[in-house]
């Protein structure tokens, strides 16, 4: 099963990675994503995406509240977007990734909310080790519903020419950092590039979904780019809610 759901549109994208080991991982992945893009506006900045956050997150407390089953179903989220200011705001949660490539330099802009992470900080496990270690899956930051779940979002330059790389831990866990930079540099085209490097975790004999969004920045008449453009979902989101949304 495919507990990893994404999307994009010209306005931004996102990686969601239900959380394993709970209920529903695919649902909870899969809600987050299409109740966070049906709530996308025309402009937007750091509180209102905030806000956006944490009205899809209720949106898997409703679920649970339907069906006590579901309780303990959670997602990371890591999603990139276009500000009002023509800026970039990185929301992030749990233990997906944003790289962004600038300049040929792939640099991790996410810090890992998990339990590995943690040792790393405190000198207990290489920073070398920390893909091997036993415990690499345990997460100390999620999105499930609570009022207590966060999301640190933080505002980047949008500059043209930028790369920007979002993916589950299937490919991070499995490939190595400068193989990932290797194959998204080589490949000039989104779709070939993300292709490529699913395609590089699958080799690396990855145990767990593999799903990659990469984002370009580039510059462009409002029409090309129009504000209200329907996103196209993935994984988990496309195999679930696949009646038309349309942005708020």
């Amino acid at each position: 099963m495919n507990q990893d759901a994404a999307f994009t549109a010209p306005w931004g994208g996102a990686v969601a990675d239900g959380v394993g080991g709970g209920p529903a991982g695919d649902l909870a992945s899969a809600a987050f994503v299409h109740r966070l893009a049906a709530g996308r506006v025309d402009s937007i900045d750091a509180e209102s995406l905030a806000v956006s956050v944490r009205l899809a997150n209720w949106d898997l407390r409703a679920h649970v509240e339907r069906d006590p089953a579901l309780n303990g179903m959670a997602t990371t989220f890591t999603g990139v977007f276009v500000s009002e200011n023509d800026t970039l705001l990185l929301a992030h949660t749990g233990d997906s990734r944003a790289y962004r490539l600038r300049d040929g330099v792939l640099t991790q802009q996410t810090r890992d909310d998990s339990y590995v992470q943690v040792l790393v900080d405190r000198g207990l496990v290489a920073e070398e080790d920390a893909a091997t270690h036993p415990r690499r899956n345990l997460i100390t930051a999620s999105l499930s519903g609570g009022e207590r779940d966060r999301v640190v979002v933080v505002e980047h330059e949008a500059r043209p020419g930028d790369r920007w790389l979002l993916c589950s831990d299937g490919l991070t866990d499995y490939v190595p950092h400068d193989d990932i930079a290797a194959v998204i540099s080589r490949h000039g085209g989104v779709t070939e590039a993300a292709g490529a490097a699913v395609a590089l975790g699958l080799a690396a004999g990855t145990r767990d979904n593999v799903t990659v969004v990469i984002c370009d920045v580039e510059v462009g008449a409002p029409e090309r780019f129009p504000a209200r453009a329907q996103a196209s979902f993935y994984g988990a989101a496309a195999a679930r809610f696949t009646e038309g949304l349309e942005s708020a």
